[in-house]
């Protein structure tokens, strides 16, 4: 009998972000904030001088905020020469950020590629998008992100980034409200909390940005925000809940009920809305962060980035996705992240070290992209022929009334 028997096989995970998560509270950091910033400075050169290893032209992203700011500033210590680096601004002051990056830049020593973006310029990609995404995409920042990567395939091969910082450090301002705001609604009985709730809702996002506008003169700055009709309607919707899960999905939801939107749609179980599959950590905050970086970063950050790059023959690499950085991460306390109101702690200590706080101490933007002015204006018959009644139901996927 030639048959030989096949050894038994088995498959398991090389690496778990959520091991990593539990693995953290159970084995915490046990130095003190300098000694954390220090071991963290020290970790970040030695990750980024690897991903640095390249025999092509290699550069940065550089947008002027916490993460990319850092990453270019380790990049250049360890160059000991101009990296490249390169941004996206667009026309609109309350989303522009070129000015931040351009600064940051100088103060480095960089040699910095900037492009402001038109409505134009998005429009003669947008025919592009379904064989760059291959499937249905949402987020907005996917086509300044594939300008700033034709950018810099102008001159680089590789570029790194600063993607990840964010779920692992504590960077969303959500973090910060949101913990807050469920600390004390949580004290308070569920009908109450509504009758607030809607209360916010009933003033439009338009009445509340012109009120806050108006009030600006005397607002102390930490009642400064961009967007603060948003931002109270999401408060608004988030009081309205039962549970810190339920409070977490309004949060991130664009719309109440979207399976309403799609015909015979209907919301899959996942990481958000499982309570079986969702990590244990020791605080709210530490929840969020944990269920973002097992869902919003690897299917929104990382899918964004990665196949915009790609689809301009340009390699990114993300140092703060490193296992090393993000085991760290999670061994230290929410404190070393998130404290006095404000977030990722110790990201804005190591970068005080190399850039002054004046240039980076200023409201998170993020990626956005300005389609609100531009859909009323430029881009609306564009819009507004894609959502046409008669398309939408020759297409069969939306319900055209919800």
């Amino acid at each position: 009998d030639n048959f030989t028997a096949q050894p038994e096989t088995s498959m398991s995970a090389f690496w778990s972000l959520t091991d990593t998560i539990k693995r953290g509270s159970t084995s915490p950091y046990r130095g003190s904030r300098s000694e954390a910033e220090s071991d963290l400075d020290t970790l970040l050169t030695e990750v980024i001088s690897s991903q640095m290893i390249a025999d092509v032209p290699l550069g940065s992203f550089l947008s002027g905020g916490i993460d990319s700011s850092l990453v270019t500033a380790i990049m250049q210590k360890v160059a000991g020469k101009p990296v490249k680096t390169y941004s996206i601004g667009f026309e609109d002051p309350q989303f522009d950020e070129s000015a931040s990056a351009r600064a940051v830049a100088e103060h480095i020593g960089t040699d910095h590629f900037e492009l402001i973006v038109t409505p134009d310029d998005l429009m003669n990609i947008v025919s592009r998008l379904p064989d760059i995404y291959c499937e249905p995409f949402a987020d907005s920042s996917q086509m300044p992100t594939f300008l700033v990567s034709e950018l810099a395939r102008r001159h680089v091969t590789v570029a790194l980034t600063g993607d990840g910082a964010d779920e692992i450090f504590g960077g969303y301002n959500r973090y910060i409200a949101a913990g807050k705001i469920w600390k004390y609604a949580s004290r308070v009985p569920a009908p109450i909390r509504r009758t607030f709730g809607l209360s916010a809702l009933t003033i439009s996002k338009a009445n509340w940005d012109r009120l806050f506008a108006g009030m600006s003169p005397v607002l102390p700055s930490r009642l400064k925000a961009r967007m603060p009709g948003e931002k109270i309607h999401k408060i608004g919707k988030l009081l309205k809940q039962n549970s810190k899960q339920k409070y977490y999905e309004s949060l991130i939801s664009l719309v109440e009920n979207p399976e309403a939107f799609v015909i015979d749609g209907k919301i899959p179980l996942t990481v958000i809305n499982d309570n079986g599959a969702q990590p244990k950590t020791d605080s709210f905050e530490h929840w969020m962060m944990a269920v973002d970086a097992l869902t919003y970063l690897p299917d929104d950050i990382c899918v964004k980035v990665d196949r915009a790059s790609m689809a301009n023959s340009l390699e990114t690499r993300a140092p703060f996705l490193d296992r090393r950085i993000v085991e760290f991460a999670w061994r230290l306390p929410l404190d070393y992240k998130i404290a006095g109101g404000q977030s990722k702690q110790i990201l804005r200590n190591i970068l005080s070290n190399y850039v002054p706080r004046s240039l980076f101490e200023r409201p998170k933007m993020g990626f956005g992209v300005p389609f609100g002015r531009w859909l009323r204006g430029p881009m609306r018959d564009w819009a507004e022929n894609l959502l046409a009644e008669d398309r939408l139901k020759e297409d069969g996927f939306f319900n055209p009334v919800a």
